[in-house]
């Protein structure tokens, strides 16, 4: 439908060409699991599925989804899967007795990221090209969250706005708890890291190691498509 809406404008050669050298970033795994595996006791996804069984299910969903974009013309796709979802002051404030993240939900992410990286590699195998670059930010956000002082953040538990235990209860509202300085604290509400610790995010998608990216990071691939 976007394209169809593009090629009335500018024609469906040029909007092929544009939607080939677009960079897509696709965020996947989050919500699946803590809106709609987790968020009630005996969710109708967790009564269907163990939770090995629902990783594999994801990911096989995921896969379809994923070729289906490789097939629209998508020829650079930069996917992330999980954060430490367990560790998010939503979760402590729902599943923390003393500050420690949630074992079943980082249990959750364990299962899930590997096997996202893998599926991604076995697509790049099977198209014979680098189009789906796997961003590990599990990692990216353990690092700050694990010693938030070692980043400049004074706590990874305490959301800067929100109310209840970790101002983790609820949205970000005008009559919740608000920080007075938001680029000390890891997490903006109980659900997102702050501006500050996407830019750290961010850093490693652009410039990181093979441990945060793979098969490369951001600056290589711009690096590579400025030559063709």
């Amino acid at each position: 439908q976007y394209q169809r809406r593009v090629s009335g404008l500018i024609g469906a050669e040029q909007t092929e060409q544009l939607v080939n050298s677009a960079l897509i970033l696709i965020t996947l795994g989050g919500n699946d699991f803590v809106n709609n595996y987790y968020l009630v006791p005996f969710s109708a996804r967790s009564r269907q599925f163990s939770l090995p069984d629902y990783v594999v299910y994801l990911i096989s969903e995921y896969r379809k989804i994923l070729q289906k974009l490789y097939d629209l013309g998508g020829r650079r796709v930069l996917v992330t899967g999980t954060g430490p979802i367990g560790c998010v002051p939503a979760e402590l404030a729902q599943r923390s007795t003393s500050g420690e993240c949630s074992v079943e939900l980082q249990r959750a992410a364990a299962l899930f990221n590997p096997q996202l990286t893998q599926m991604l590699a076995d697509l790049n195998s099977q198209i014979g090209a680098n189009v789906f670059i796997a961003a590990n930010t599990f990692t990216m956000n353990m690092d700050f969250v694990s010693n938030p002082q070692a980043y400049g953040f004074v706590t990874s538990k305490i959301a800067c706005c929100g109310q209840g235990p970790y101002n983790g209860i609820g949205l970000c509202t005008p009559l919740s708890n608000l920080c007075p300085n938001r680029d000390i604290y890891a997490f903006w509400d109980p659900f997102h890291p702050s501006e500050r610790a996407n830019r750290i995010i961010v850093q490693q998608i652009l410039t990181g190691s093979s441990e945060y990216m793979n098969p490369m990071n951001l600056s290589t691939i711009m690096a590579l498509d400025s030559r063709t």
